[in-house]
């Protein structure tokens, strides 16, 4: 889970490119920050479609379920 703090960070770093500039060190550690932020983001994205529930017209509730890609499917 990413902190306020990581999040106050990542803001200053975006802030601070758009103004000045980063040194190498910092723009490494934007880099690693947000790939944390979007690794949290997707986790809590995937939980929060495992608990959701479709509810048919019918009245019938079904579970959301993992799409699988077909690969052999090229359009």
């Amino acid at each position: 889970m990413i902190t306020q703090e990581q999040i106050d960070r990542i803001n200053f770093l975006a802030r601070k490119a758009k103004s000045e500039g980063l040194t190498e060190e910092e723009a490494v550690e934007q880099k690693a920050l947000r790939a944390e932020y979007v690794a949290a983001f997707r986790q809590s994205l995937e939980c929060q479609l495992e608990s959701t529930i479709i509810v048919r017209p019918d009245g019938t509730k079904e579970r959301i379920t993992r799409k699988r890609p077909n690969r052999g499917d090229k359009s």
